[in-house]
């Protein structure tokens, strides 16, 4: 009579009760969603500020307000929907983009873990031993929700749009994984986790492996579809690209995926080559954040000086420079790691 309440009592990893893993998921989805309703509003002040003009400044004091009122806008905004359209895959697109974006911020570590009330509560929401490969094959099958979304409006520019983002995404996939190689054999664990901790004490990967970081930050630009690699949504050319035909709430899941996909690749660039949220007198998430708001001002940054390359340039560059670069680095990483 005592198995079942002996098995909901009982601890996860680590000596954590199932339940504090529960309520860190809902905490961490929700900081998540706040980060991404105030990095529009970041980006937004920061771009007008480069290009000497004002950014929101209307919606409350110094436009604070102006995420809750791009929410607002969205959900009283009409949701149309194409006579031609797919019914199911119209609308189930944007849910499986908007739901693996979401997913794959629970195996980034965020802090050491603390003792609270005699519970053990871990700085992640999950530590698994193949935490990186289940990153990169949910964001697999998040490329399918913009595919989808793009084939199912029955509309010539969302379709090329979609198709834009199979071939960009898929190319530029390849050198993204390649480009962590070399912090998995220095690591020895796929593990998010042992990968934060083998950094603790030593030199951050940042430096062993600055190749790999560079490429991995380029890549992930094109994975997220960010300038100068957002062809996928090339207004010149295909007005919005795989999102033309959704409005409403719908368009704002897709948007909401392509920057929570951007919060979560420099997390996971924090993790893999910045030490994670090891760092000097700050308590840990503290760092964690620092680096993560960085990294997040550098793609805005680069939004906002970089003009978009073509079609043609942006392929070449995925398969003739950053795929033989990624590849050499993570040959010449098992070699020193072998030989050392």
């Amino acid at each position: 009579m005592s198995i079942v309440p002996n098995l909901l009592l009982s601890s996860g990893a680590n000596g954590e009760p199932w339940w504090i893993a529960i309520v860190k998921a809902f905490i961490v989805i929700n900081l998540v969603l706040v980060t991404f309703a105030y990095l529009t509003l970041a980006e937004r002040k920061i771009m007008g500020r480069m290009q000497l003009r004002y950014g929101p400044n209307r919606a409350g004091p110094y436009g604070l307000l102006q995420p809750i009122a791009d929410l607002v806008k969205l959900i009283r905004k009409e949701s149309f929907f194409p006579a031609a359209a797919i019914d199911v895959l119209y609308i189930f697109a944007p849910f499986l983009a908007a739901f693996t974006a979401l997913c794959t911020f629970s195996v980034i570590p965020y802090g050491p873990g603390w003792e609270v009330g005699g519970y053990q509560i871990n700085g992640y929401v999950a530590d698994l031993p193949i935490a990186l490969l289940l990153i990169f094959a949910i964001g697999s099958l998040g490329i399918y929700g913009f595919i989808l979304g793009g084939w199912a409006s029955d509309s010539k520019y969302a379709l090329l749009g979609s198709m834009r983002t199979c071939a960009q995404l898929v190319s530029y996939e390849v050198a993204l994984a390649l480009s962590v190689l070399g912090v998995v054999m220095m690591a020895r664990s796929l593990s998010l986790v042992d990968i934060v901790d083998a950094q603790a004490g030593s030199t951050w990967y940042i430096l062993p492996q600055f190749v790999g970081f560079v490429v991995f930050l380029m890549a992930g630009t094109a994975e997220t579809a960010r300038a100068p690699f957002d062809l996928p949504e090339a207004e010149q050319e295909l007005v919005a690209g795989y999102h033309t035909e959704y409005g409403g709430m719908r368009f704002g899941l897709f948007s909401m995926s392509e920057y929570i996909n951007l919060i979560t690749l420099s997390g996971l660039c924090v993790t893999l080559f910045i030490g994670g949220w090891h760092g000097p007198w700050l308590p840990g998430p503290i760092w964690f954040l620092i680096k993560l708001f960085v990294l997040l001002f550098l793609f805005i940054w680069v939004r906002t000086t970089v003009p978009r390359l073509r079609y043609d340039q942006l392929m070449r560059f995925g398969w003739k420079v950053l795929l033989p670069v990624a590849t050499l680095n993570a040959v010449i990483t098992a070699i020193l790691v072998v030989a050392l």
